[in-house]
């Protein structure tokens, strides 16, 4: 919902905030800042669910005044009639999203929660006809398309992993990376599932590349770093990468991360 705020339903549009977060962008038409960052509010809003109340400072510098605006676009986050959040300028959109994330659950995140649960039921084909649903209804989210893709590699759906994970581009620039990792995750995949294992090595890492697919990292940076001491060179150096593309889909502030990365630094240099 979308509101055009002036004085005379300000408080009234507060009161929601009781309701349903409100999000107040402070805003002029000469700014333009506050026109690239408009977008971005209205379709998080429409994502989301909250309440948008924009206020043009031109036409009610009190209420910019009450809020202590000084520079535009200023925008201020309300729950339960107060301010606990803010920022000001034009933030990139992942940016906003992280900050409004913290206070409402989009859309994409309730179908994400409930896509778990009936994983954890044992639902994979439920699982699978949301994701696919889902990913319909909001292709610009990059986080549901990033965990859609996961299932998809685990449940062997590769050429629909593969086809989501193209759709994020380089410019994409938080999920981009994520994306690459889970493009090596679906040759992982099709290790895992390999017949044609002859060699202890081999056997190896088709076990880790098992481990890896499974969301079982600790076991399977274990065996991909013995690979890499046995033989760096091995399929091209796929151990050592595989270890990275795990290292990103967990993110560097995991433990796992800060003591593999230290021992496959170790054995590499």
């Amino acid at each position: 919902m979308i509101i055009d705020v002036n004085s005379d339903n300000f408080s009234e549009v507060l009161e929601k905030s009781y309701e349903n977060l409100v999000v107040v962008d402070f805003w002029a038409p000469w700014c333009g800042p506050c026109r690239a960052l408009k977008p971005i509010l209205e379709k998080l809003s429409k994502e989301f669910g909250f309440i948008l109340a924009k206020v043009n400072t031109d036409e009610n510098p009190d209420i910019a005044q009450e809020f202590g605006v000084h520079g535009i676009p200023d925008v201020r986050i309300i729950k339960d009639g107060k301010v606990v959040d803010k920022f000001v300028g034009a933030l990139p959109e992942s940016q906003v999203r992280n900050i409004i994330s913290k206070y409402i659950k989009s859309q994409a995140d309730k179908i994400i929660e409930e896509a778990s649960m009936m994983i954890l039921a044992g639902n994979r084909e439920g699982a699978y006809q949301l994701f696919k649903e889902a990913v319909e209804k909001y292709p610009e989210n990059k986080k549901l398309i990033i965990e859609a893709s996961k299932f998809m590699i685990k449940t062997n759906h590769l050429e629909e992993a593969e086809k989501l994970l193209n759709s994020i581009k380089e410019y994409d620039k938080e999920y981009f990376t994520q994306a690459q990792a889970l493009k090596e995750f679906i040759q992982l995949k099709k290790e895992c599932e390999n017949k044609e294992v002859n060699t202890d090595l081999e056997k190896l890492y088709a076990q880790a590349s098992c481990y890896a697919v499974e969301e079982n990292y600790e076991e399977a940076l274990k065996l991909f770093l013995e690979i890499v001491k046995q033989d760096r060179k091995f399929k091209d150096d796929g151990a050592r990468k595989a270890m990275v593309s795990i290292f990103t889909l967990l993110g560097e502030s995991h433990p796992l991360t800060k003591e593999y990365r230290k021992k496959l630094a170790m054995w590499l240099y």
